[in-house]
């Protein structure tokens, strides 16, 4: 909220975004928010060589994050990159990209991670969809540990080789409080895990005879869980 109260440089991307990519004169308007806070409009009051000042009108609330947990195996930096944008566009609570019996363990140790520069790539997907409530983010963590730090009233798990219907057939109801979707990692579960989900209370389902990409597994199961939730 502090930004607020003060001028924004021009070296800033968003100056140069509300300058070049949106054209914005003095007087105009666009679409702003803060990081977990309002979204509003913001008016455009000065233009100088070194800052631009703006004035923010909150609206009400945006709309709080979607009831869903994405479960991942950590797959590649730039598989993670895309999953993060896109899933945080999707409006979910929570991901959590997981270490798993056959995923690479470097991949934990990626700059990505250990840089911060994961938070760059939520807040992308949270301007994409004009809402600035971001998702909780994890990694690293095992299942175990994800499963200890709360619960989820339905429980999926996608599966190209032990899955008995497809995710479109899944057992989620428009009132269910809340969904937590398990996607493996690049080279799947192994039978251990798959005994642990089930253990857990997850129902296996598959997105059709084609294996696909894991960020596009994240976004198609998205879609369809929300749906199913009655959500678009």
């Amino acid at each position: 909220m502090a930004e607020l109260e003060r001028p924004l440089p021009r070296s800033d991307r968003r100056a140069a975004h509300v300058l070049k990519v949106l054209g914005r004169a003095v007087g105009e308007s666009f679409e702003a928010g803060i990081i977990d806070g309002p979204r509003g409009k913001a008016t455009l009051r000065a233009v100088s060589d070194e800052a631009i000042t703006f004035a923010f009108a909150p609206l009400p609330s945006p709309t709080a994050p979607e009831p869903i947990t994405l479960a991942i195996g950590l797959p590649r930096p730039q598989t993670a990159r895309d999953i993060l944008r896109d899933a945080t566009t999707m409006g979910v609570a929570a991901l959590h990209f997981i270490r798993t019996d056959r995923g690479e363990p470097g991949y934990g140790r990626s700059t990505l991670w250990t840089s911060g520069e994961w938070r760059r790539h939520v807040i992308a997907g949270a301007e994409q969809a004009f809402n600035p409530r971001l998702p909780v983010v994890t990694w690293n963590q095992t299942l175990a540990e994800v499963f200890a730090g709360g619960a989820a009233a339905t429980r999926l798990a996608l599966d190209n080789y032990e899955s008995p219907a497809p995710l479109s057939q899944c057992r989620v109801r428009h009132d269910d409080p809340h969904t937590m979707v398990a996607i493996g990692g690049e080279r799947g579960w192994t039978a251990a895990e798959r005994a642990t989900l089930r253990g857990q209370g997850f129902e296996f389902h598959h997105l059709g005879p084609r294996v696909l990409r894991t960020e596009t597994a994240c976004v198609a199961a998205l879609a369809i869980v929300r749906a199913r939730l009655g959500l678009v």
